[in-house]
This record gives C-alpha cells, structure tokens and sequence, in this order.
C-alpha cells in the first residue's frame, strides 16, 4: 500500500465525490509532474497546459481509453461516479462528459486511497500512451 499518509481510510466507504474529490488532485499532480519533467518553462504555460489535459473533455476521452482496463470493482466505483448526483454542471461542459469526468476522478481517487500507485501508473501510461490524447 502507497499513499501519502498512512492513515486508515476504506475507500469501499466514501462516496463517489468524495472519492472524485480526492481523484481530482491525484490526477492533476500526474498531469503537474509529468508537465515540469518534460522541461522547465514558464508557470503560466505549464498552467495552460495542465487545464488543457484536466478538463472534464479531456477526462471524459481519458475515461473511455481506461474502460477496457478495468477490473470488475473499479467498473462498479466508475459507475457509480457517473450516476453521482452532482448538483451542478458548469454551462461550458457538456452533461455526458461531466459525468464521465465525475466517474474518472471518482476511480483515480479509490485506487489511490487503495494505495495502488502501480495501477495508477498503468492508467497515467495508457491515457498518455494515445498519439495527440488531450490528457496528455
């Protein structure tokens, strides 16, 4: 097990935004530390960058590459990312991929609190893997 502390926490017990909560930053340090080791630049260009591969277009075609992917428990967490009852959609997102964003934060966030950073490490290459992938 891998996580940053080492507190008890059963993911299996959250709700799926609370774990899209948690799934949210955990991709967007993937995103941050993958930016400024492929070279230094300015902060405003590597924050362009980084919004560009966390915004939920981005995380919706992220979500559809990882589906094959999964194991039958990370497809139920995923579901029930997706059928969360968010209480708002921003008006530039489209609902579908709000909600396919929901549910791949909602998965980042219970593999990580699962401490599986290797399995974090195979879905980061595989959405990164993809020529011209917007999340990458």
């Amino acid at each position: 097990m891998e996580r940053f502390l080492q507190d008890p926490c059963d993911p299996r017990q959250l709700s799926p935004l609370t774990l899209a909560f948690v799934g949210d930053a955990v991709f967007e340090l993937f995103v941050r530390e993958r930016l400024v080791c492929q070279g230094n630049c300015s902060v405003n260009k590597l924050h362009k960058r980084a919004v560009e591969q966390v915004c939920c277009q981005a995380q919706a075609g992220a979500a559809q590459r990882l589906l094959p992917l999964l194991t039958q428990e990370e497809q139920d967490v995923f579901r029930r990312g997706r059928n969360a009852h968010v209480t708002h959609v921003p008006k530039n997102a489209d609902p579908a991929d709000y909600h396919a964003a929901t549910a791949f934060e909602a998965l980042f966030g219970y593999v990580y609190l699962k401490g599986e950073l290797e399995r974090l490490r195979l879905f980061f290459d595989t959405i990164c893997g993809e020529e011209n992938s917007p999340a990458c």
